[in-house]
């Protein structure tokens, strides 16, 4: 069984891959736009000095999110 954890905790450099997105309905529709659906993989690329923000790679795109969105996004390596 692959252990689960939050996206808000994948460093630099890591990936990983999203197995379910627990948030509030728009919060998760938005997500799901943005293609954080199950079996996609994130890599994290940047995190600013406070650790407040972080820029995902997902399917080709970067997108930052803050830390209180992805604490619902839950990854697996």
């Amino acid at each position: 069984m692959k252990t689960e954890f939050p996206l808000s905790m994948l460093q630099v450099g890591q990936c990983a891959y999203v197995q379910r997105v627990e948030a509030e309905p728009a919060m998760s529709r938005r997500l799901f736009d943005l293609g954080l659906v199950h079996g996609t993989r994130v890599a994290c690329v940047l995190r600013n000095t406070a650790g407040d923000l972080a820029a995902y790679s997902v399917r080709g795109a970067v997108i930052a999110l803050r830390r209180v969105n992805t604490a619902g996004i839950m990854v697996s390596m």
